[in-house]
């Protein structure tokens, strides 16, 4: 691209290091409804036949919760798309402690609680973040929880190499 193109700031994106990564920090997305058309979609994309995500008599007549759920992947995507950073020094490294905790109905509204758990040194120019995601719905009923860790870059990697070396047992 054109080197003046370049200078813009990229929209939606951050450009934070390891050490401006506060623990205890909590973000708060916007609400979304979910619709019928998009479950649809998302299970037909995913291949989620499940008659609990897409068998609209299944679910009212012979279901534990007498209406069709929202698929559980669906709520992880859109729960974690809400709050999730577009830093561009960060790579995600994995999720743990992914829980459904109560289920998402078609028609129901979401937001997301992003939370800074942790960090700690870990690679030569990387260090580990967790974060942790709680997806709600209605007035505050907790629906989902997972924690996201994520590898990001050093802004100064020789002051924190020492302390990945530590607690790595190398120095």
């Amino acid at each position: 691209m054109p080197k003046e193109h370049g200078a813009i700031p990229v929209w939606n994106a951050e450009n934070w290091f390891y050490e401006d990564f506060t623990v205890g920090d909590q973000i708060r997305s916007l609400r979304r409804t979910i619709s019928e058309g998009e479950a649809m979609q998302f299970n037909m994309m995913v291949m989620d036949l499940h008659p609990y995500v897409a068998d609209q008599h299944f679910a009212e007549k012979e279901g534990v919760f007498g209406k069709r759920l929202v698929a559980g992947a669906q709520v992880f995507s859109y729960g974690l798309g809400l709050a999730a950073t577009n830093c561009l020094n960060s790579f995600s490294y994995g999720y743990d402690r992914l829980r459904f905790i109560k289920p998402v109905f078609i028609g129901d509204t979401i937001y997301t609680i992003r939370e800074n758990l942790s960090k700690e040194p870990k690679y030569d120019d990387m260090g580990l973040v967790k974060v942790s995601y709680s997806v709600f719905k209605e007035e505050g009923v907790q629906v989902l929880y997972c924690e996201h860790l994520m590898t990001v870059k050093y802004q100064d990697a020789t002051t924190l190499q020492s302390s990945a070396n530590r607690a790595a047992g190398k120095a």
